[in-house]
C-alpha cells in the first residue's frame, strides 16, 4: 500500500511507462481514489505527474548526465524514481534536495532495490550539487537537440514545426506549452452580467484565481481550482469546463435560432452544448457507448432540452439526414498536438507512423458526413492539432473532393484575434481558415475552416 504522495506519484507514473492508458484518465482515478488525503498532499502528487510527464526528455538527459548506466538500461522502477526525485530537485524550491534524495532512497529499500540504494543516491546528490551548473546541448552546433533537451518535446516533431513556422514561432509555441495552463471555463451563454459576477465572487471568496479571457464574454481563465465539480454553478449547468479554442469554433460557424446542427464527433460535448444554447435543434453523435454515456451525463448538468443524443459512426452516411444540416460540425479525430500543454504524455504516444492512419480515418469522416449540409449551408471543420497535414492539407482536401468553397471566418473572429492574423494565418484578407498556436494565442492550439456548400 502506498503512503504518501511520493509512492502514489511513484506507481502512477510506474503505469504510464507502459503507455496502456493516458494520464488525464489515470490521474483523475487516482485522485479520486485518494480524496481522503489533505488538499496539499493531493495538490503535491498532481503536480509529480504532472511535471515528470512534462520534463521528462530533459529528466532524462540529466539522469544520462550523471548515471554510469543510461537510462534506457535502467529498470522501470528506479528509471521512474530518479525522474521524480530530479523533477523535484530541479522545479520544486518548497521540496529540499535532501527530502527528495532522502525520500527516493526509502521508496528503493521499501520496494525490494536495497543493493541500489548507494546509486540512487549517489545520482540525485550528485545532480543536486550540480543543478545550477547543468550542461545542455549547443544550442549552436546542435540546434535541434538543443530545443529538444530545453523544452521536453521530441526533434521529429520541432524540425515539423520548424519546417511548419520557422524558428521564432517554433520557440514561442514550445514555450507556451511549457506554460502554466489555466483552467478555461464558459459561462451559459443565457446568464446575466450580474449573475456571472456573483459566481465570480463566490469562487474569489473559494480562492480560485479568475481573469477574463481575452476572447469572448463568457469565457474566463481559472488557477487554484480544486476540481470542476466544487465550482459554484457547476453542478447546476451554469458553469462548464471547455477551452476558448473550442468555444471560437462554434462562434465561426455562425450558427441561428432557427437552424439545425449535427455535431458528429461530439463527445464530450461542449461545442454541442454551446451550439444548443444558439439553435434551434442540436444532433450530437459519437462512435462509442462510452462517449455517448458522456454526452447524456455532461447534457443532463446542462440542461439542453433542443439536443438529440445518439450513437453513430461518423464514416457512415446516414440517409435520414441528407442535406438537413445548416450547419455541420465535425471536429475530428487527430494527432492532438494543440493540447500537448495539458496532457504532457501525447507527445510519448504520437509516432510518424501513427499519424498516417489519423488522415484516413479523418478523410473517411469526412465522406460518410459532408452530404448532411444543405446546399447555401456549413461545414465547420476542426482540429486540436498544429499539422498542416491534418489541416490545411485535409482542408484543400475537401474543396478538391466535395462542392464546398471557403467562407471567411473574420466576421466571427474577436478583434484581439484578427490583429494576430500575420503570425497565425499568413497575410489573406478574407480567410477561410485559422490556426491557433499555444505562446501566439491565450488559446489549446487548434484549427478551424469554415467551409459553405455551393448552391
Amino acid at each position: 500500500m502506498a503512503e504518501n504522495s511520493r509512492e502514489i506519484a511513484l506507481d502512477t507514473l510506474l503505469v504510464l511507462e507502459q503507455k496502456k492508458e493516458y494520464a488525464d484518465r489515470l490521474l483523475k482515478k487516482v485522485l479520486d481514489k485518494y480524496t481522503y488525503l489533505p488538499v496539499s498532499e493531493r495538490a503535491f502528487l498532481k503536480r509529480l505527474v504532472e511535471g515528470v510527464l512534462e520534463r521528462q526528455l530533459e529528466l532524462d538527459y540529466i539522469i544520462n548526465t550523471y548515471a554510469s548506466l543510461p537510462v534506457r538500461k535502467m529498470k522501470p522502477f528506479i528509471r521512474v524514481l530518479l525522474r521524480l526525485s530530479v523533477y523535484q530537485i530541479l522545479y520544486m524550491d518548497g521540496t529540499p534536495d535532501s527530502a527528495a534524495c532522502n525520500e527516493a532512497v526509502k521508496l528503493a529499500d521499501k520496494r525490494g532495490f536495497r543493493n541500489l540504494k548507494g546509486f540512487t543516491n549517489g545520482v540525485l546528490r550528485s545532480i543536486a550539487k550540480n543543478k545550477n551548473n547543468i550542461s545542455y546541448p549547443d544550442k549552436d552546433k546542435e540546434p535541434i537537440t538543443y530545443l529538444s533537451v530545453k523544452y521536453s518535446m521530441p526533434q521529429w516533431m520541432i524540425e515539423d514545426w520548424i519546417r511548419e513556422y520557422g524558428r521564432e514561432i517554433t520557440v514561442r509555441l514550445l514555450e507556451g506549452l511549457l506554460c502554466v495552463h489555466p483552467v478555461s471555463i464558459r459561462f451559459k451563454t443565457t446568464l446575466s452580467d450580474k449573475v456571472q459576477k456573483d459566481y465570480i465572487r463566490q469562487m474569489k471568496e473559494a480562492g480560485v484565481g479568475v481573469t477574463d479571457s481575452p476572447y469572448l464574454p463568457y469565457a474566463r481563465l481559472l488557477n487554484g481550482m480544486e476540481g470542476a465539480a466544487s465550482l459554484p454553478g457547476f453542478r447546476e449547468g451554469m458553469i462548464t469546463i471547455q477551452d476558448v479554442s473550442s468555444m471560437l469554433c462554434v462562434e465561426a460557424a455562425g450558427i441561428t435560432s432557427s437552424d439545425f446542427v449535427m455535431d458528429c464527433c461530439a463527445a464530450p460535448g461542449g461545442k454541442s452544448f454551446l451550439a444548443a444554447e444558439k439553435a434551434h435543434k442540436v444532433l450530437a453523435r459519437d462512435v462509442t457507448e462510452h462517449k455517448v454515456q458522456l454526452l447524456y451525463e455532461n447534457a443532463g448538468r446542462m440542461n439542453t432540452p433542443n439536443l438529440l443524443i445518439e450513437q453513430w459512426d461518423a464514416r457512415e452516411f446516414d440517409e435520414n439526414y441528407r442535406e438537413k444540416a445548416d450547419v455541420l460540425l465535425l471536429d475530428v479525430p487527430c494527432s492532438g498536438l494543440g493540447v500537448i500543454g495539458k496532457k504532457s504524455d501525447i507527445k510519448y504516444h504520437v509516432t510518424k507512423e501513427s499519424l498516417e492512419s489519423i488522415n484516413r480515418l479523418q478523410k473517411e469522416i469526412v465522406k460518410g458526413c459532408w452530404q448532411y449540409v444543405k446546399p447555401g449551408g456549413i461545414l465547420l471543420y476542426s482540429t486540436c492539432t498544429i499539422r498542416s497535414e491534418e489541416n490545411e492539407e485535409m482542408l484543400n482536401w475537401i474543396l478538391q473532393e466535395f462542392p464546398f468553397e471557403p467562407d471567411s471566418l473574420m466576421e466571427y473572429l474577436p478583434e484581439e484575434i484578427k490583429d494576430k492574423k500575420q503570425l497565425i494565418d499568413g497575410s489573406a484578407k478574407r480567410p477561410a481558415s485559422l490556426q491557433m498556436l499555444p505562446g501566439i494565442m491565450e488559446s489549446d492550439g487548434f484549427y478551424i475552416a469554415r467551409l459553405k456548400r455551393k448552391k
